[in-house]
């Protein structure tokens, strides 16, 4: 099958960003012809598993719904566009996949502008919503609604990761009638558990490797081979973090809980909040700026818990799965696509402990509990989040669940 994959940003760091490419890869290993579409000067850096990539040329500012920085590119809010702007924006990508046409399918992220693009090229397209485009530019403005509605009625199905998000799709655009619950994968090759010796010496080494960060808070933290080495030198109750530094992620919510139990904080990430986060972290805490998955499959293992801690509502809740993978016990905040991440580990768990994948209300009392549990039966817990994921989360199930989509 011949796919075109559109995605108008980068491969790395994010949600939608890892969810592209690892389709790409899964469907290019099961012999599919995949190419990915997206703004990522350095996609050569991602196994794709074989896909061909196109930078598409937008010539002009790049709609995005969180304000970042992007290399070569003026980063403008969605929601902040004209109409010409957002119309020439999509014909430059709708120009790029056709020129890659045939294909049997054509597979967008982002209800806007993905479904714009897919709608615009003429061959049978399925859509992504991510959330973010729904919570951040899209609701509260009606022409966005609209605009959205009205690409995503030709679309073959759109695909959103959880009930969470369907709600949130019929309330910022109204009733879709062809819609699929598909829950985001996780890498369950790749984060496993790890022996603390091998864990911790495969993260110095990849740490060793980063290139100079130069001022670029979208690359890891110069010193983190030397920081890790001097933090991990010890085997104090270690929580760890990582995603954005926004507000709006409730990491401040995680360091008040880290300083009333008494543990130390791995903090991953990059964000505008990052600042005032390390400006109110107990002592102890570390933060090493965003670390790629090369990183992240060895410190995960190095950690006691892992906790989401975010008060805006989440699509799916990647993090907590990956963390479940690599044997971690997730604890996450428990509204929106975090609470079925939170319901899928729990039942794996045992009946006296199944309310520790998730919380209501104050985040200290189950932090504590867990931290205070022997670690063998954290250890347990580990293992019992990790055969949630392969049941539930594996990439190779997600992608030709997809694709069944259009087989349909």
């Amino acid at each position: 099958m011949r796919i075109l994959l559109w995605h108008g940003y980068l491969l790395g760091g994010t949600g939608s960003n890892v969810y592209t490419r690892a389709l790409a890869r899964e469907w290019s290993r099961a012999e599919h012809d995949v190419v990915v579409f997206c703004q990522d000067a350095h996609a050569g850096e991602y196994d794709l598993g074989g896909a061909q990539v196109v930078r598409p040329h937008i010539d002009g500012p790049l709609p995005v719904f969180v304000l970042d920085r992007y290399e070569g590119l003026e980063a403008k809010l969605l929601q902040d566009f004209t109409r010409a702007e957002r119309e020439h924006y999509v014909a430059r990508n709708v120009a790029a996949v056709r020129e890659h046409l045939p294909a049997d399918v054509v597979f967008t992220n982002h209800v806007l502008l993905g479904g714009a693009v897919g709608a615009g090229v003429g061959a049978p397209f399925i859509v992504k919503a991510h959330g973010s485009e729904l919570e951040y530019s899209m609701r509260g403005n009606a022409e966005l609604s609209a605009w959205g509605r009205e690409a995503l009625a030709p679309a073959e199905a759109v695909v959103v990761g959880s009930a969470h998000i369907r709600a949130v799709l019929d309330e910022v655009v109204g009733h879709v009638d062809h819609v699929h619950e598909v829950p985001p994968g996780v890498d369950v090759d790749l984060f496993r558990p790890e022996p603390r010796p091998e864990a911790l010496a495969r993260l110095i080494a990849a740490a060793r490797a980063d290139a100079p960060n130069s001022g670029n808070d979208r690359l890891p933290d110069d010193g983190n081979a030397e920081r890790l080495a001097e933090f991990f030198a010890s085997e104090a109750p270690t929580v760890v973090y990582f995603g954005k530094l926004l507000f709006n992620k409730g990491v401040h919510v995680l360091l008040d809980a880290v300083r009333e139990v008494g543990a130390r904080a791995v903090v991953v990430g990059f964000g505008d909040y990052r600042n005032e986060l390390e400006a109110m972290a107990p002592p102890g805490t570390l933060f090493t700026g965003p670390l790629e998955h090369r990183h992240l499959v060895h410190l995960l293992p190095l950690a006691d818990v892992c906790v989401v801690p975010s008060i805006f509502p989440e699509a799916f809740g990647m993090v907590a799965a990956e963390a479940a993978a690599a044997g971690v016990p997730p604890l996450v905040a428990r509204h929106s696509g975090l609470a079925e991440i939170a319901a899928g580990i729990e039942a794996e768990y045992p009946p006296d402990l199944r309310d520790l994948a998730g919380y209501e209300g104050e985040l200290e009392p189950k932090l504590r509990r867990l931290l205070e549990l022997p670690s063998e039966k954290r250890i347990e817990l580990g293992a019992a989040a990790r055969r949630a994921v392969v049941a539930r989360w594996s990439w190779s199930s997600v992608g030709e669940r997809l694709l069944s989509l259009h087989l349909r």
